[in-house]
């Protein structure tokens, strides 16, 4: 470890072939929230002045901006934009969402904030895959009470509750986002400026440092690559990608001990995670191991048993193995446990339709 190393260190040991070139625009807080003046007057003309309550006025700013009459907004997870961007092209991830809805209800008159969701489950229909990733959403006050507003209809659990965080943090994660799209394309020196950047947001924003980390070790500096992961881990010992990150960079270096060492920390850290045993259960149930599926999903649900999409699962692989008691029974929990009317509502229907294949089943069983 690196106990004397601070927390800017690694960006001043990165090797000089990363900032070569044409440094990349890194835009303020400013630029990044500005409304255009268009989009200005759309927002008084029809959530201002009609007047009402706060209440009132947020429903119609989200009707705006969800509403085919108004932004109409599509989801895009390629691109993250400014607010003018978003307003410019009708699309928008999560954090170009939030950061548009932050600045429109600012503009309204109404108190608004970025949140941290934190890691999430979420599923993409167009790709029916499920991703472990990190979230923001959108925290307005009304009255007496904070309302959630969340573009991304596909999450399927949480690991923890929102919580507000400051502009600057807010602009970590999108310089952030920024740089890591910028490495993917494989523009390092924009990435660079843009973690740098992430990092003078918020020194302890442990996804920039990991990004950081991973960046260095593309461009062949190990060593600056090793303290920017080690700084991460400083920061929140339990970070999973940035474990994994060190397990293949001593791997890579031939560094077995050290290999060995981070490999057990990640195991530890993996064991305990709901979200991971999950994604096991997933891809064993995928592979039709059904009984691996079981055992995850019954490990998901002893460490966060409050999620009705562990039972949902649970109950899929008991009844895809042939025990539609258990399953029933899961999909029962499921159902109980179920966030609100719409999903609960989904859960009865299983639960009906299980119900019909058991009576079916003992129907045609002739002793």
């Amino acid at each position: 470890m690196l106990p004397a190393l601070t927390l800017m260190a690694a960006l001043a040991l990165a090797p000089q072939a990363t900032n070569a070139g044409t440094p990349a625009a890194v835009p303020t807080i400013e630029q990044v929230m500005a409304v255009p003046a268009p989009l200005r007057a759309e927002v008084h003309a029809r959530v201002v002045e009609p007047g009402g309550t706060r209440n009132e006025q947020l429903e119609r700013l989200a009707d705006y901006v969800f509403g085919d009459d108004g932004l109409a907004l599509e989801y895009d997870n390629e691109v993250t934009r400014t607010v003018a961007q978003v307003y410019q092209d009708r699309k928008a991830n999560c954090l170009s969402f939030t950061l548009l809805f932050v600045a429109l209800a600012r503009e309204a008159g109404l108190e608004a904030q970025v949140q941290e969701v934190g890691e999430v489950l979420a599923w993409y229909q167009d790709e029916g895959v499920i991703y472990n990733a990190n979230h923001v959403n959108v925290g307005v006050r009304t009255t007496m009470q904070w309302q959630v507003v969340d573009v991304d209809t596909n999450i399927l659990a949480a690991r923890n509750r929102p919580r507000s965080i400051d502009d600057r943090r807010a602009m970590a994660h999108f310089h952030n986002n920024r740089g890591a799209e910028r490495m993917a394309s494989g523009d390092a020196p924009g990435a660079y400026a843009l973690l740098r950047a992430a990092l003078e947001d918020d020194k302890t924003f442990v996804p920039a440092w990991n990004n950081l980390g991973v960046l260095l070790l593309r461009e062949g500096d190990a060593r600056g690559a090793e303290r920017a992961y080690l700084t991460a881990l400083r920061l929140k010992k339990d970070h999973a990608a940035t474990l994994s990150n060190l397990v293949t960079l001593y791997r890579r270096n031939g560094d077995e001990a050290m290999q060995r060492r981070y490999e057990w920390r990640l195991d530890r850290v993996q064991r305990t995670d709901p979200f991971h045993q999950f994604m096991l259960a997933l891809e064993c149930e995928n592979s039709g191991d059904y009984d691996c599926a079981i055992a995850r999903y019954r490990r998901a649900i002893a460490l966060q048993g409050e999620e009705h999409q562990f039972h949902f699962g649970l109950a899929r692989a008991y009844f895809l193995s042939g025990d539609l008691a258990r399953a029933q029974r899961e999909l029962g929990r499921a159902y109980t446990l179920g966030g609100n009317e719409s999903v609960r509502s989904v859960y009865r229907q299983k639960l009906d339709g299980l119900r019909r294949w058991r009576e079916q089943a003992s129907s045609q069983f002739v002793p």
